[in-house]
């Protein structure tokens, strides 16, 4: 269990407590409050993350306002772990990659598997301006492109500080996803073949006929060890529970064990690159 579903079942378990000690069936206190009664149990079974309203409502109809700072700081602690894009890009994607730049400058070793996509720390311009033209489409949200677009440039100043690592594993399947025209691809891939040599970069290619011990079904960050960063389609999970990092790690670790390095990823991004040219 996530350390977000740990707090929101804890959650549950508080709400579901708090209507114990007032003598009220779930039924009761829907009716209360005008809700349907599975409401009542998915906010209690932790299988719905209440509101920050629902929980105002909730502390009325029990008669406990005095715990609803507590209840409200329980959530936002949550919150914390889970934030929804839509609430994510509401001020842009700039702003999302001022927030992932001011993780990194905090962080000395950074690990970045990718099943789908280039890194955003070695994505060229163009590449990264298709990504966020399709990003900003599907959450309908604010169209600061060109923005977004410089912030990751800037970003990528990490990769020549002194002092800092970066260690990237990119499924081949990312190499062939046509998420861009193929002039960007291919100055994509230009670009990753130009990383090898970095000082600071580490960068490895988990080949399509590798056996596999464990499924990369997405991808992750491990900042320092002591945090794990998971985008999904509709959130992005910030994770510093201790067995989750390390349930991350592992999976890092078997990934890294099955990867190829040198000119062996050099030879899966060339081969993807000659793809191009055949199209």
């Amino acid at each position: 269990m996530s350390d977000f579903q740990t707090a929101r079942t804890a959650l549950g378990a508080r709400l579901r407590e708090l209507r114990a000690g007032a003598g009220l069936h779930g039924k009761e206190l829907a009716g209360r409050m005008g809700w349907a009664a599975s409401k009542i149990s998915k906010i209690e079974t932790g299988k719905q993350a209440p509101t920050a309203e629902d929980l105002e409502l909730w502390a009325e109809a029990l008669g406990v306002v005095e715990v609803l700072p507590e209840l409200v700081g329980r959530l936002e602690s949550l919150e914390t772990h889970y934030a929804v894009w839509r609430r994510q890009l509401a001020a842009g994607v700039r702003a999302r990659q001022e927030a992932w730049g001011l993780t990194e400058s905090i962080t000395a070793a950074v690990c970045n598997f990718e099943s789908a996509v280039i890194p955003g720390l070695l994505q060229t311009a163009e590449y990264a301006r298709h990504m966020f033209i399709r990003t900003t489409a599907l959450h309908r949200s604010v169209q600061d492109i060109e923005e977004g677009v410089n912030a990751r440039m800037q970003r990528q100043q990490a990769l020549y500080a002194p002092g800092r690592s970066f260690h990237f594993l990119i499924w081949e399947a990312a190499l062939h996803m046509r998420v861009c025209p193929h002039e960007a691809m291919a100055g994509q891939l230009d670009r990753l073949a130009g990383v090898f040599g970095m000082s600071s970069v580490q960068l490895g290619v988990v080949p399509l006929a590798a056996d596999l011990t464990v499924v990369p079904t997405h991808g992750f960050w491990i900042f320092d060890q002591d945090l794990v960063m998971v985008e999904t389609i509709g959130a992005e999970l910030r994770l510093t529970d201790r067995a989750e990092v390390d349930l991350h790690r592992t999976v890092w670790e078997e990934l890294m064990a099955v990867a190829v390095y040198g000119h062996q990823a050099h030879r899966l991004i060339a081969r993807a690159r000659a793809s191009l040219d055949l199209m």
